[in-house]
């Protein structure tokens, strides 16, 4: 099956914008239910981890012994968040970001339009809405990263499969490698330097997690002594040996991936099936035996650091896809369908949901509204999870019933087309007749 022929079964508006006079976004009945399903269950994955960056200090979230307890029921619910969410799904909105690169451009392209106008603008403004998002609000921001990556992968959208998986997965072993030769580096360092380095990445002290903590339950304005810092670190130094190569990599692996049809759930559910044993059978034992090689190194920082997280990074991969393999069979799946609405309706309105994480979670744990950084558990953090995703699993189909887009997608695509487009259903913002419509 050519490219061509591929691309129109998966995604009908292509080709059948010849007659328009600037390219428009996707009618809401030729969207890929099955990429919205697995863009919100993704969504709502992200947030088991985001939350332990919200609720205790930032170390936390790659050295689960830097604080909080870790026995009993908060050990379970970190070891699970661990192996079946901890860069899992940020693997899965990585890949579905290339994917939505080469769906949005290859529609434009077929309708006789160049597409890089369209394309810069629309990584341009999501880069503004990330720096906004992490020097304004909270410091793991992701967008910024989406929006610099997507400038270059666009390059690459006409290549073949095999050549996107290849380049996808070098570049993905790039950061691998870069972590490794940075912790090789970190044997010859003296040790003050290397107290240093785990003080500050690794294992903080007492009174430097307890400056931390000061600060974010402090006001807006005490929280940016720690939040700007962190933000610049993570979009100079870790974006260009880590993060830059990671979802580069994955963004051509999702461009892949979506050629080959992969995200439409229309391949045979023998490779969906597939996908979910990979992951199950050698995924998630991986993961474990990194974790276990972990506690038996008491997280070292010189070992786990630089090399103990290497299981988890590459067995992430893995599981992703046993995920993916999950939700096109549920996609499927006349059963599910009730659920499925569901996710595809968080899927659609994810930039949205996205940021009422930051929203939601900086009211509840900066010291703005309620303060209650290091005072919540594990076990705490997770039942807040599950009442945010109660809340958005009922709201956003609510939402999508009276209104074509999320807020901050309508927002996004109006600037990206340099054109107001309609909001509500059956009316444009000037009364006009409307249908459904996303990028």
């Amino acid at each position: 099956m050519s490219e061509t022929t591929l691309l129109k079964d998966l995604s009908p508006e292509v080709g059948q914008q010849r007659g328009t006079e600037s390219p428009q976004p996707v009618a809401e009945k030729e969207r890929i239910v099955s990429i919205d399903v697995l863009r919100g269950f993704a969504l709502l994955g992200i947030l088991p981890m985001n939350i332990q960056y919200f609720s205790m200090i930032s170390a936390a979230y790659w050295n689960p012994t830097a604080y909080g307890d870790l026995r009993g029921a908060n050990f379970s619910v970190w070891l699970l968040s661990h192996v079946f969410a901890d860069e899992k799904f940020m693997t899965i909105f990585s890949m579905l970001f290339g994917a939505g690169i080469l769906l949005m451009t290859s529609r434009v392209e077929a309708a006789g339009k160049h597409s890089a106008a369209l394309h810069y603008r629309r990584m341009c403004w999501l880069i503004l809405f990330g720096l906004a998002h992490a020097y304004l609000l909270w410091s793991g921001d992701i967008l910024v990263a989406y929006g610099t990556c997507g400038l270059l992968v666009y390059l690459c959208r006409r290549f073949q499969p095999r050549t996107l998986l290849v380049m996808g997965v070098l570049a993905i072993a790039v950061a691998s490698a870069s972590m490794t030769a940075y912790g090789l580096w970190s044997q010859h360092w003296p040790p003050a330097q290397v107290q240093a380095a785990r003080e500050q990445l690794w294992m903080p002290t007492p009174a430097m997690a307890a400056k931390e903590i000061a600060a974010y339950r402090g006001n807006w304005t005490a929280q940016m002594s720690f939040r700007v810092p962190d933000s610049l670190q993570m979009e100079t130094n870790f974006f260009v040996g880590f993060t830059f190569w990671r979802v580069t990599g994955l963004m051509l692996v999702g461009m892949a991936l979506f050629k080959l049809g992969i995200f439409s759930a229309k391949r045979p559910s023998s490779l969906y099936w597939t996908l979910i044993a990979v992951g199950l059978l050698i995924g998630i034992p991986v993961t474990l035996y990194g974790t276990y090689r972990d506690f038996a190194a008491g997280w070292d920082f010189l070992y786990s650091f630089f090399y103990g997280t290497q299981f988890n990074y590459w067995a992430s991969l893995l599981v992703s896809l046993g995920w993916v393999g999950a939700m096109m069979l549920a996609s499927k799946a006349t059963a599910l369908a009730p659920l499925s609405s569901r996710l595809a309706a968080v899927g659609r309105m994810a930039f949205t949901n996205y940021i009422m994480h930051t929203v939601v979670c900086t009211t509840l744990f900066y010291g703005h509204v309620l303060g209650l950084i290091g005072k919540v558990s594990r076990v705490g953090q997770f039942a807040i999870v599950l009442v945010i995703w109660a809340v958005q699993l009922l709201a956003s189909p609510i939402w999508l019933r009276y209104f074509l887009f999320g807020p901050l997608e309508w927002l996004w695509r109006s600037l990206t087309y340099l054109q107001w487009e309609p909001l509500r259903r059956n009316s444009g913002i000037g009364g006009t007749s409307a249908t459904a419509t996303s990028i």
